[in-house]
């Protein structure tokens, strides 16, 4: 009786689709490691413009973009560096470090955001957050230390609308004061906006095209819901924006959603795109290369091969490897004088020295034992490789 063989469970096509998931999800891999940073959403619950949390700016952005703003979110502080249009930065406390931002951004205009609230993060809906409070003042006057100092006030409010105290913001009173006031006081704080009671709310630093907001109430997602204040938040921006302005600008990598490049992402950008696509074209060749048989199969070849040829290349082989050929020059040379006196049908039973006396008379400008005792009398391979030339083309020549 036969007995029926169990199905093998490594198919070829099993194993090609196994390696495909595999290739496929190390590439998928690859690519999440570095574009991770940009894939994330951003609700987090903070005080950023990708948040859709109250104390957040994402209603912001959007209203900026649907009305022709050109909101642009930045997660590299080199890149705020290559536009000249106004940039927003929301820190989430006064300890964060702005240099890197600040130095990106130069003397190009660029507005400051304080933050005010503490919060607390829910767990539905995803990116909200409770209110558990205000921030302490001490937690938001070292925003710009040690080259400024600025002091923090706060008070509640009837809803009074702002007032301008500078040109640059002709449109102040399109704003309305939150029900918590927070205001900034400072040497190097100049007023472009008070607050009825003539607290500074949007003060300019020094000489500098910096801005500083004291209350992010006035531009966050809450003051978004009010369509006056949403107006003047909008008015308030195309203000402080450069001349001939094409976007706004918003930064999110003080609130710890930047990115940095990597070997990893330059791989998948351009130009080294195009390398890597080459490499990925080379390796699937290979692959392919080793799954399929190009041409006929190559015969093996015995290690010990049949025949004289094979006797005598392993007998070569063996003088060669003791460097004694030189020494093989007198056996040569009769070998060939014998080949000699056959070809002129000299008797068999004449001497050496007859035979080359009868071989020079055939051609006594060149005689045939001058030439055998060239190759008798080789020093050197070289000399014994000419020597046997020349007598074995004497022999041809003469022939003919």
């Amino acid at each position: 009786m036969s007995a029926s063989s169990a199905p093998d469970p490594f198919r070829r096509s099993l194993l090609l689709l196994l390696t495909g998931v595999g290739v496929l999800a190390f590439v998928a891999t690859l690519l999440l490691g570095a574009y991770a940073p940009d894939l994330r959403s951003g609700r987090n619950g903070g005080g950023h413009a990708l948040s859709n949390a109250a104390i957040g700016f994402s209603g912001l952005v959007r209203l900026a973009e649907l009305t022709g703003r050109n909101p642009r979110i930045y997660r590299s502080e080199e890149e705020l560096g290559t536009s000249d249009d106004l940039a927003v930065i929301t820190p989430p406390s006064g300890s964060t470090d702005l240099g890197k931002v600040l130095a990106a951004r130069g003397a190009r205009a660029t507005l400051i955001v304080l933050p005010k609230w503490q919060t607390e993060k829910r767990e539905r809906p995803a990116g909200w957050v409770s209110a558990s409070g205000l921030m302490p003042p001490m937690l938001l006057e070292n925003v710009l230390e040690p080259a400024i100092r600025i002091r923090v006030s706060r008070r509640k409010t009837a809803h009074a609308p702002l007032q301008n105290r500078s040109p640059l913001v002709p449109s102040a009173a399109l704003l309305r004061e939150p029900p918590i006031m927070q205001s900034i006081a400072g040497a190097h704080v100049t007023p472009v906006i008070v607050d009825s009671r003539g607290a500074t709310v949007l003060g300019q630093i020094g000489t500098r095209n910096l801005f500083l907001l004291s209350d992010p109430d006035l531009l966050d997602n809450v003051a978004m819901a009010d369509r006056q204040q949403a107006l003047g938040a909008l008015t308030m921006l195309d203000d402080l924006n450069s001349s001939g302005a094409r976007s706004i600008l918003f930064d999110v990598t003080t609130n710890g959603l930047g990115h940095s490049r990597s070997p990893l992402r330059l791989a998948f950008d351009p130009p080294f795109l195009a390398v890597t696509l080459c490499l990925a074209a080379a390796l699937l060749l290979a692959g392919w290369q080793a799954l399929t048989r190009f041409g006929a199969p190559l015969v093996p070849r015995r290690a010990i091969a049949f025949g004289k040829a094979a006797l005598v290349e392993n007998s070569a082989a063996l003088v060669r490897k003791a460097r004694r050929e030189t020494r093989l020059g007198g056996r040569y040379a009769e070998v060939a004088r014998n080949r000699a006196a056959a070809l002129y049908r000299l008797p068999p039973s004449t001497s050496a020295a007859e035979t080359d006396a009868a071989l020079d008379r055939l051609r006594p400008e060149r005689p045939f034992s001058a030439l055998a005792a060239n190759v008798a009398g080789a020093r050197t391979r070289g000399e014994l490789v000419a020597a046997a030339q020349q007598m074995t083309r004497w022999i041809e020549e003469t022939r003919e």
